[in-house]
């Protein structure tokens, strides 16, 4: 659980940086093809070549390839379309995802887990429902995507390790994983991009770079190593965490009109969930025999 504590604070910046310096000022796709070419730099001295099994590394490939490459593509394009405090609230239904992605690849449904994201999911809408600009629609089928890709990533990542006998440390094959979005990334910018709105400030070049080694070089390591030693639901929660933490940092910092009592209670909500699955419904989980199907 502090694996994930640690990178929702860390994550809480990035809704903010990219809303405010990079949406609509340099091209996304060239924003993704960057964070991923540069998170991709970080554990590439730590990658292991020899006696890698080559399925074990086609797996991380994919999954980095979605939970990041694609994930990137469409979560850049939403901040083009909805205000940062949007594309924070149209991330609930994340934790959604993750549950009924979990139990499908486990061959079975845990209708505890789907209580505490729930609970969370009510949090998160209750934080902020305010006015809708003209790209909602498209808007939110967007965020949807991103949604459903880091939802898959994070699920397949925790099912993988759970269920393949990996001696290797973690962070001596997690480069396969950043390599599997960089393909990703370079496709979509050689098929998208444009050369004609890369960044033009030290600011924007500062962004991208501490983007690029620290939210997603060290933040997906350490979230994806996170997810492993938590259940479906605590992993759910921890997901829709990052949504008041968001909307702090942008009050705080870029003093954007949020409803302050909304996002206490909303918030408070969410921690509530948390309390919920750590002490409730882990023990009903445990009690309750699970029949493949």
């Amino acid at each position: 659980m502090n694996y994930l504590v640690a990178v929702t604070l860390l994550w809480a910046f990035s809704f903010s940086l990219i809303g405010v310096y990079l949406a609509g000022q340099v091209d996304s796709w060239f924003s993704v093809l960057m964070r991923v070419g540069l998170a991709s730099l970080v554990f590439l001295p730590f990658l292991k070549f020899r006696n890698v099994p080559k399925a074990l590394i086609a797996k991380l490939m994919a999954i980095g390839g979605i939970q990041l490459g694609l994930m990137y593509c469409f979560y850049y394009q939403s901040f083009l379309l909805l205000s940062v405090p949007e594309v924070l609230l149209f991330t609930v239904f994340t934790p959604i995802y993750i549950t009924l992605l979990y139990d499908l690849l486990k061959g079975r449904f845990s209708p505890w887990y789907l209580v505490t994201a729930a609970i969370a999911v009510l949090g998160a809408a209750f934080i902020k429902f305010a006015g809708i600009n003209e790209n909602f629609l498209v808007g939110f089928l967007v965020v949807q995507g991103a949604n459903l890709c880091f939802a898959i990533g994070q699920v397949g990542y925790k099912v993988m390790m759970e269920n393949e006998q990996i001696e290797l440390p973690q962070h001596s094959i997690f480069g396969y994983f950043y390599l599997g979005a960089l393909c990703v990334a370079t496709v979509a910018f050689l098929l998208l991009g444009s050369t004609e709105k890369l960044p033009t400030t030290s600011l924007q070049w500062g962004i991208l770079t501490y983007l690029g080694l620290i939210a997603s070089g060290l933040g997906y390591f350490m979230w994806n190593k996170g997810s492993c030693m938590v259940n479906a639901g605590a992993l759910a929660v921890m997901n829709n965490v990052l949504v008041p933490a968001g909307l702090v940092v942008n009050i705080l910092i870029w003093n954007r009109d949020v409803d302050l009592v909304r996002l206490s209670i909303g918030g408070g909500i969410i921690l509530l969930s948390l309390l919920v699955n750590e002490t409730w419904v882990k023990k009903r989980v445990q009690r309750t025999p699970t029949t493949a199907h």
